[in-house]
């Protein structure tokens, strides 16, 4: 279980097939306080630590990525040299700053347009039609694991959405969000209370 409260960026080292795909990703943790088979969220993927090395502040973690995970996010996404947004699962008694996050990625959305709104960012980014349903105003939604508020949706044409979210100074220093622009792919992942909510509603239909 996550926040999407990201901690730090890393990035992808090194990839080779086995079996699943292995990538190797650097980051600034200690590894003293990187476990054996934890779980770490990669821009809104848990994956599963298997190996790791490296020293304090210039650390480096194994994860095992599933065809299914290849499959399910941003195309791309795995490949060497990539930033990746890193988050370690939340633990008991851990503040609970941004919402709950599973990991588990239900889609792949596209940024629409970035324009500047104060100093802030306005980013627009289209979601498929079975993942429309799901977002609302004011509610959450983690966009490559980051924890992030919906200001508005706005329905279109065939059943997809374009929602609207504001980017602060410090997210987008301190995330990749910071460094995406249109048409730039995003991971989804929606609300789990809004999934638990559309499935509760569909069996009293």
């Amino acid at each position: 279980m996550f926040t999407g409260i990201v901690t730090a960026v890393g990035q992808i080292r090194e990839t080779r097939k086995t079996g699943d795909l292995r990538a190797v990703i650097t980051c600034p943790f200690d590894p003293a306080g990187i476990a054996m088979g934890a779980s770490i969220a990669c821009s809104g993927v848990c994956l599963t630590v298997v190996d790791k090395g490296g020293v304090a502040g210039d650390a480096w973690f194994a994860v095992d990525i599933s065809a299914e995970s290849v499959a399910r996010t941003v195309p791309g996404r795995w490949e060497q040299g990539t930033s990746l947004n890193l988050e370690p699962a939340l633990k008991l008694g851990d503040e609970l700053g941004g919402h709950i996050v599973t990991g588990h990625v239900d889609g792949v959305g596209k940024i629409v347009s970035v324009t500047p709104e104060g100093d802030s960012r306005r980013f627009v980014i289209e979601a498929s039609a079975d993942l429309a349903p799901f977002i609302a105003p004011k509610g959450s939604i983690t966009v490559d694991g980051i924890s992030l508020t919906v200001n508005d949706v706005t329905d279109q044409p065939g059943g997809t959405c374009h929602f609207a979210l504001n980017i602060i100074p410090h997210t987008a220093q301190v995330t990749t969000i910071g460094a995406a622009k249109a048409g730039d792919s995003v991971n989804l992942e929606i609300d789990v209370l809004a999934r638990y909510l559309k499935r509760m509603q569909s069996l009293r239909g």
